[in-house]
């Protein structure tokens, strides 16, 4: 315990948690007792504590160059901004349903420099609801054959024909999108009716998706009604193209997507099976690689539903085994989804998920399972985390609660295995609805490794994955984390991803120069619009972000004490990592 004389001795024992990215164990101490103490002591004892504790998050281990401090300035005061602002309106858009949040968000200063920065790589984000559906409506309900008509459920449904079926009888009354479209008188309006029905979108969400049973029925739905669209050959090669083009759009450079493989079928009718649309999706990838050479590449992860039987779940893995092996650096590993509190769990497919290790030899087939995506603790949906880390998977999708098993937390931190955090589908399919609540929170205050990810972004009117990344940053993180976590953010997509070694040295070398021009940027954007800050005292962080929260603690504290504080407060602790090159310990 530490003296109350002064600051004594700090005993410092090394906590059972492994850093990755080569860092150092996280130090700690015995809680100081403030009995007896004088001010002076307690402040000290107060400021030792708090680096202590700054040790554990994610990002701590990073040192910023001199020209990282200066975008850090500018990003700093930004996000002071915002969460003074939160804090004295109540309007803050991580505590939001993002359908009312997105216009606040795409007006911050923070989202427009996470914007510009080079993010690394998506590795949770499925192929079917990845490009944007405005781009869908604009690009596949125009073709002449492509046809539309509601079911007796009044779902929308759409599909491409020569001629659509008179016999046998069809399902529903099949129209040419086109003539819907010219007879509404308002082509502006219908396609903003085809968006609503195509995603999930609405004013009041909370009033439309009461709860986890409904949401999660509209966005199933979603699947079936693009389907028709998006499974149609030439629609689907574009939708693949320009769903990577939003991705590099948004300055990422790699992307694995979850894929059930689906038949994908000609305007003839004819269709194509599993090997066939493998096939297509490489085609389509390689033709964005040449059109992209700065991409760093694509790899799919084969899915299977959750609530399918078990022989055929052993008959995917049999297939993806196969896949993989035909398609070594395309084909990554094997996932289950689907609904997890409403499917079977991972228990249930555990003789054919074992299969693969007690074949002669043995057959590598990496997992990257969504587990613990529900708000559930203790039952079988949340039990799916300890299969997970049992059965060894590359990554955890969601984890949403891991939290809530120490045992799990433990394995995602000395197996390096990552979690795949998805916060706005989180908040959209109402596991959480204030983002600050989100467990992502506790994930980077423990080191946990993690990668931002998106889903599904196309349902919710999203795209990229900036939106993902700002709501990690401003919900997910203290106050003074600052641009190190969003560059170990970034750098962890790379090293939690499925390149092999070769490549991951590869896309460090390009995310290097891109984060290098990203710095110069946002440097000479902020000296354009006139706001070229003397960074090197940080005097702003005290007169321009917050004055009155300043203040108080001068109140209390005297004026030394205060800045004392509020720069310890904005201090990150000791660091292993030595500059902005890549990291030495990585891959």
């Amino acid at each position: 315990m530490i003296g109350t004389g002064g600051l004594g001795l700090v005993i410092l024992v090394i906590v059972g948690v492994i850093r990755g990215g080569g860092g150092a164990a996280v130090p700690q101490t015995d809680p100081p007792a403030a009995v007896g103490m004088d001010r002076d002591t307690y402040i000290r004892q107060r400021e030792v504590v708090m680096k202590l504790e700054d040790n554990f998050f994610t990002g701590s281990d990073i040192v910023l160059s001199d020209k990282e401090n200066k975008v850090n300035g500018i990003l700093m005061k930004a996000k002071l901004a915002e969460i003074t602002e939160g804090i004295t309106t109540e309007s803050f858009p991580p505590a939001v349903h993002f359908f009312k949040a997105k216009p606040l968000i795409e007006k911050s200063a923070v989202f427009k420099i996470i914007k510009k920065m080079p993010k690394g790589g998506v590795l949770h984000l499925h192929s079917t609801a990845m490009t944007d559906i405005a781009w869908v409506i604009q690009n596949a309900t125009y073709d002449p054959n492509c046809y539309m008509c509601y079911g007796d459920d009044g779902t929308l449904m759409f599909h491409y024909f020569d001629q659509p079926p008179v016999h046998p009888a069809p399902i529903c009354d099949w129209v040419v999108v086109n003539d819907a479209r010219t007879r509404s008188g308002d082509a502006t309006r219908f396609d903003e009716m085809l968006y609503r029905n195509m995603t999930m979108v609405v004013d009041d969400p909370e009033a439309a998706y009461p709860d986890q049973n409904a949401v999660w029925a509209r966005f199933l739905s979603l699947f079936s009604i693009s389907g028709g669209l998006i499974r149609y050959v030439p629609t689907f090669m574009n939708y693949i193209y320009d769903g990577l083009q939003e991705l590099y759009d948004d300055n990422v450079q790699y992307a694995e997507l979850r894929v059930h493989l689906q038949k994908l079928y000609e305007l003839n009718g004819t269709s194509h099976d599993n090997a066939w649309v493998l096939d297509a999706h490489q085609r389509a990838v390689n033709r964005f690689l040449h059109d992209h050479p700065d991409f760093l590449g694509v790899k799919i992860v084969y899915c299977s539903t959750r609530n399918s039987d078990a022989v055929v779940v052993g008959e995917d893995i049999e297939e993806a085994i196969e896949f993989r092996q035909t398609y070594p650096n395309f084909v990554a590993g094997y996932d289950l989804v689907a609904h997890e509190d409403g499917g079977h769990p991972l228990i249930y497919y555990i003789d054919q998920l074992l299969a693969p290790q007690q074949m002669s030899p043995p057959v590598s087939l990496p997992y990257f399972f969504h587990a613990g995506e529900t708000d559930w603790d203790g039952t079988y949906v949340d039990y799916n985390l300890i299969d997970a880390v049992l059965l060894n998977a590359s990554r955890v999708g969601h984890g949403f609660a891991a939290v809530k098993h120490p045992y799990v937390m433990q394995q995602l931190q000395e197996q390096k295995i990552a979690v795949e955090l998805n916060p706005i589908s989180n908040q959209v399919l109402k596991l959480v609805d204030d983002l600050r609540n989100h467990p992502a929170a506790t994930l980077l205050a423990n080191h946990i490794p993690s990668v931002v990810c998106s889903d599904d972004p196309a349902f919710w009117g999203a795209s990229g994955l900036s939106y993902d990344f700002y709501e990690i940053f401003m919900a997910s993180s203290p106050e003074k984390a600052d641009l190190a976590l969003l560059k170990q953010l970034a750098l962890d997509s790379i090293k939690y991803s499925a390149m092999n070694t070769t490549e991951k040295w590869n896309a460090y070398h390009v995310w290097n120069k891109k984060w290098a021009l990203f710095l110069d940027e946002v440097l000479s954007t902020d000296v354009e619009k006139g706001n070229d800050l003397d960074l090197t005292d940080e005097t702003w962080m005290v007169s321009g972000a917050t004055p009155s929260r300043h203040e108080k603690l001068s109140m209390f504290l005297g004026s030394e004490g205060a800045s004392k504080i509020w720069h310890g407060d904005l201090e990150r602790g000791p660091k292993v990592v030595s500059n902005n090159a890549i990291p030495v310990s990585q891959p």
